[in-house]
């Protein structure tokens, strides 16, 4: 290990082959959850004293957690587990026969056919680049984009307030942490090299400086005005847009993305920010049909373990990346050749030959839980969010404390598609709220502090003479969405916390017995009130709460 718990994974060189094969060998047999906590970056080192991730998960099965974060990170199923462990031994029986570097790029490869198969993608000349993390994939998106549009270009970043928080610093070709996941120690906001040169970008927030959404027209035209500018000046433009946010929103609307399509289709790369997932299929086929790169992840709204990127890049890239006269070499160390597909053999080749076990497993139990989930019939998985999301709102709603933020105008169905392009998901699945506490909205770092001392036994850290019923209700372990901030009016913004409906949700509550898939929905929404309840009690000792350091990069899309 290298310091700062960040693994270099095994490279396989010409002339040391053999030994590098072995090393990688070795690190197979590691402890399986070493395993799917490693090939990441600083994000995924765990607190020796929690035992937790920056996401508050652990990298083996959390049955006892109330789980409703999928907007941000969920603990990885038990489901999902058996899958990664079955997958390691098949690994190890097929690198016996072939070698482990070929046995794993077969192994990954069919994983993107998997991939496309479970979105309906399996005809369309779509390609998936595999990465770390979706903040990762940002990297390989700007690396596609200027192959396209010329070195000279500008990241136009929609939602930026609402994007992971490292998206400032990929937008414009530069680290995001301070350790790739191949193990590299680098600084955080210096340019990758090969990639920053001739490249800027601008931000466009939907929450204006007082902390209130901008209309959807007002959003449009910064949009347009941004797009124009940039062009203006002559360069090439990124779009980077959301779909979905943190809050669950989408920007900026398709009218908008029309003109753009229509007044400059040769100068904009538009780039989906989808690493929410909470997009129909059908959506997202619209998007590549249109040209678009789509970043999307295992976890998120699928509940795989954090950190397993990948993009979803349309038919027609491969002639114009096969003839890529030089690679960014700042991007070796956050690609390697198993990312990219075998149908581009030229710029594959270009790459190191590394293993990143972490990745590759965490990808394993992603397709797990996105199998599963597509498994379950078209109407339950409709019955359910719909069921669970008016569950969620009344018992809001009958919390004196907690208070729903209003859905986004532009994330609902348009007339033009009434909801067909996002199947179940045209409803809402992130539900935000903001806390009251003695007349005033919490702040961002007292929100923090609620949302660490939900995931841990808060019995712990608060000296506490109370009936049994109240130390359950603080003993118990709770995720839900980390707190995102609304606005950048002060020094201490007013801060919402996110409870979700995940893909878990639907799996775990499916029946073929309408009675008992009932009782297992009604069963997640009495959790849904624990954890409430529990808000409530932290609410009343928020001035003994220990603080929490923000989590560096804890919020960047994975």
């Amino acid at each position: 290990m290298s310091d700062g718990g960040v693994r270099r994974h095994a490279t396989w060189e010409p002339a040391s082959g053999r030994s590098r094969s072995s090393s990688a060998m070795a690190e197979m047999f590691l402890p399986l959850d070493r395993l799917l906590g490693g090939g990441g970056d600083p994000r995924l080192s765990i607190d020796p004293a929690s035992g937790l991730n920056q996401y508050g998960c652990r990298p083996l099965p959390c049955p006892g957690t109330l789980s409703f974060a999928s907007s941000t990170a969920t603990s990885i199923s038990e489901r999902a587990y058996a899958r990664a462990s079955d997958a390691r031994e098949s690994l190890m029986r097929s690198a016996i026969a072939v070698g482990i570097e070929q046995a794993l790029d077969a192994r990954i490869e069919a994983m993107r056919g998997e991939l496309k198969d479970h979105f309906g993608l399996s005809r369309s000349g779509v390609e998936v680049v595999f990465s770390p993390s979706g903040t990762d994939s940002q990297l390989q998106a700007l690396f596609l984009t200027r192959a396209v549009l010329g070195p000279a270009l500008t990241t136009v970043i929609v939602a930026a307030d609402q994007t992971g928080s490292g998206t400032g610093d990929t937008a414009r070709g530069r680290h995001f942490s301070t350790a790739t996941a191949s193990g590299s120690r680098v600084r955080k906001g210096e340019p990758v090299a090969g990639l920053a040169h001739s490249v800027t970008s601008v931000a466009l927030p939907l929450f204006d400086a007082t902390g209130h959404c901008r209309p959807q027209a007002d959003s449009d035209s910064r949009v347009l005005s941004a797009v124009e500018k940039s062009l203006a000046d002559g360069s090439g433009v990124l779009l980077q847009i959301m779909d979905s946010s943190k809050l669950g929103w989408r920007a900026p609307s398709e009218q908008c993305l029309d003109e753009i399509r229509r007044r400059w289709p040769d100068r904009v790369q538009i780039v989906v920010d989808a690493c929410q997932m909470r997009l129909g299929r059908p959506r997202l086929r619209k998007y590549l049909d249109r040209g678009c790169i789509v970043i999307v992840t295992g976890s998120k709204f699928f509940t795989g373990p954090a950190f397993s990127g990948a993009l979803l890049v349309p038919a027609g890239f491969s002639g114009v990346l096969d003839a890529v006269p030089r690679i960014a070499p700042g991007l070796y160390e956050y690609s390697s050749r198993g990312d990219w597909p075998s149908s581009w053999p030229a710029l594959r080749a270009r790459f190191p030959v590394r293993a990143n076990f972490g990745q590759w497993l965490r990808w394993e139990a992603a397709l797990a839980e996105i199998r599963s989930y597509y498994s379950v019939p078209d109407e339950f998985r409709s019955l359910a969010l719909t069921t669970f999301g008016q569950g969620v709102k009344q018992i809001i709603a009958s919390s004196r404390s907690l208070h729903l933020l209003p859905p986004q105008e532009t994330l609902q169905a348009t007339p033009q598609d009434g909801g067909v392009d996002d199947e179940e998901l045209a409803q809402p699945t992130i539900f935000p709220f903001v806390i009251r506490h003695e007349g005033r909205a919490l702040s961002l770092a007292d929100c923090r502090k609620i949302h660490r001392a939900l995931s841990r036994n808060a019995g712990d850290a608060i000296a506490v003479n109370e009936s049994g019923r109240e130390q359950q209700i603080a003993a118990q372990p709770c995720l839900v969405g980390q707190p995102v901030a609304l606005g950048e009016a002060t020094a201490h913004p007013v801060a919402a916390l996110r409870i979700c409906a995940g893909a878990r949700l639907v799996t775990e509550a499916w029946s073929p017995d309408g009675e008992t898939a009932a009782a297992n929905v009604r069963r997640e929404l009495g959790r849904v009130g624990a954890v409430v309840s529990k808000i409530e009690w932290l609410l009343a000792h928020l001035g003994v709460l220990p603080s929490a350091e923000p989590s560096r990069g804890a919020l960047s899309p994975a």
